[in-house]
């Protein structure tokens, strides 16, 4: 499963992606506002820095705007990819972009029947999100595991990019579930790394080297 990075934050994005596991980055409208960043500079930073998929949202709310504004984020650099709501427009929108060799990433989507029409439209990435879901009650898991067997069933190439992932354990039930991506802030894949027993194991294999007298490296 490829992880993606949930932030606009270029700091947090150096640092994860020096890790050689950030596959790609998603951003939206309210992450590009609160970095206080101009939205087309900070998106080629941040393409110059991960060379897999960057979502870059579109705001218009017209398919044929939607268009014209997708043309304009894609020409930031080759691995942007435009990201449009699902919806009538945004599906509009998608299937032209889809045509003239854009990604395209369908967003908030919350059922499969929506996620049926992204696939038709022939998004790259559909994200559903499971967090949001999960608020109202529902099973975010078990809607997009959905996802995943419908576009198995019928052979549909749109990919799983699970969102809206809170802790580590939406991150294993996503990749469990068949999601082809997730994306994740930089705070939950901090959390990713870590385990009290490791914290713990690694504590005690350094006391007893350190009592050893040794050392690896000649000094």
């Amino acid at each position: 499963m490829k992880v993606f990075l949930d932030t606009a934050d270029l700091s947090e994005i150096e640092a994860l992606a020096a890790t050689g596991l950030v596959d790609g980055v998603t951003t939206n409208p309210s992450l590009v506002a609160r970095s206080g960043r101009p939205y087309k500079t900070l998106l080629g930073e941040i393409c110059a820095t991960v060379p897999g998929p960057v979502s870059a949202e579109v705001t218009a709310l017209d398919a044929a705007t939607m268009v014209e504004e997708g043309r304009v984020l894609a020409g930031i650099a080759h691995n942007i990819t435009v990201k449009v709501p699902v919806g009538e427009a945004g599906l509009k929108a998608c299937a032209t972009l889809r045509e003239e060799g854009i990604m395209v990433n369908v967003t908030l989507c919350f059922n499969a029947a929506q996620a049926l029409l992204a696939a038709k439209a022939q998004a790259t990435f559909v994200s559903p999100f499971i967090g949001r879901l999960d608020d109202v009650g529902a099973d975010g898991i078990g809607v997009m595991a959905d996802m995943v067997r419908l576009f198995a069933t019928h052979g549909l190439r749109s990919q799983v990019l699970a969102s809206s992932l809170r802790h580590p354990e939406h991150v294993v039930a996503a990749a469990r579930a068949g999601a082809q991506a997730a994306t994740v802030p930089p705070a939950v894949m901090h959390q990713l790394f870590a385990h009290p027993l490791t914290d713990r194991g690694l504590d005690a294999f350094l006391a007893d080297w350190a009592a050893s007298g040794q050392q690896i490296l000649d000094t």
